[in-house]
């Protein structure tokens, strides 16, 4: 299984993220990628990027070396089931990810944490579910994944999940990835790069996909075509403003 897009990673201005995107496409290019996307974090993090910084993102190329960049956010899912992404922002944003973060929804239990995440998945603004196999953050797996599939949202396998953040994710990202195959639906595989070496790095998803003999084409980010494709249902421009440059890996 190859894995030729990420969607989830931060840059300096996520201030306890260590890169730029300059180093992002210098390692996206030495591991042959196809596509990058940056996600620095929503308004409500502690460290979140001044919202110009979202507004401006349009002075970013669409593709230098022939790797494309994705302008996106993750956002944060609020106490009240909505996300904290200013009405005045979504335009200048490819898509989002919606995640759960301890600094702004403090962990309660499983039954507030689907609540609070099928109204963020019900609101029309995120595409993917961030790192739902947080452990500190129980949800119910089948209850989450019939709402995201009812409003064409991915659901995300995070791969710093194995490695660096959200120790003792493995259990309940390889039961999400079940209730996935079962309920038919679809992922992305993510790195959550906080430093330009790990973008691209999926490693420990594909591993565990493996595991389960987890369908490849159950990856929306596998290749860009793929995921712009999904982008296009959305209805966000970018998939039209990369359909040419997307034309040669078909």
């Amino acid at each position: 299984m190859k894995i030729l897009c990420d969607t989830h990673s931060h840059t300096v201005a996520s201030t306890h993220a260590y890169s730029t995107v300059h180093d992002y496409w210098q390692i996206a290019a030495q591991k042959g990628m196809q596509l990058f996307s940056i996600t620095d974090h929503g308004p409500a993090m502690p460290d979140a990027p001044h919202p110009w910084h979202f507004g401006n993102m349009k002075v970013l190329p669409r593709v230098h070396n022939n790797i494309a960049l994705l302008r996106g956010i993750e956002a944060n899912i609020l106490l009240d089931g909505t996300l904290d992404i200013p009405v005045g922002m979504v335009p200048f944003l490819d898509f989002a990810v919606a995640s759960f973060h301890e600094p702004v929804f403090e962990p309660s239990d499983k039954k507030s944490h689907t609540k609070a995440m099928i109204s963020a998945i019900e609101t029309g603004l995120c595409q993917i579910v961030g790192h739902p196999g947080n452990p500190n953050y129980p949800i119910d797996h089948e209850e989450v994944i019939r709402a995201a599939k009812d409003n064409n949202v991915l659901i995300e396998i995070n791969n710093s999940s194995f490695t660096h953040s959200r120790k003792g994710s493995e259990k309940q990202c390889s039961a999400i990835l079940e209730a996935v195959l079962k309920l038919d639906w679809k992922v992305t595989f993510s790195s959550d790069a906080h430093i330009a070496f790990d973008v691209g790095d999926v490693s420990r998803c594909v591993q565990l996909a493996e595991s389960l003999s987890f369908p490849e084409d159950k990856v929306v980010d596998a290749n860009a075509n793929r995921f712009l494709a999904f982008l296009a249902e959305h209805d966000k421009a970018v998939s039209l403003e990369l359909a040419d440059w997307a034309e040669q890996f078909r």
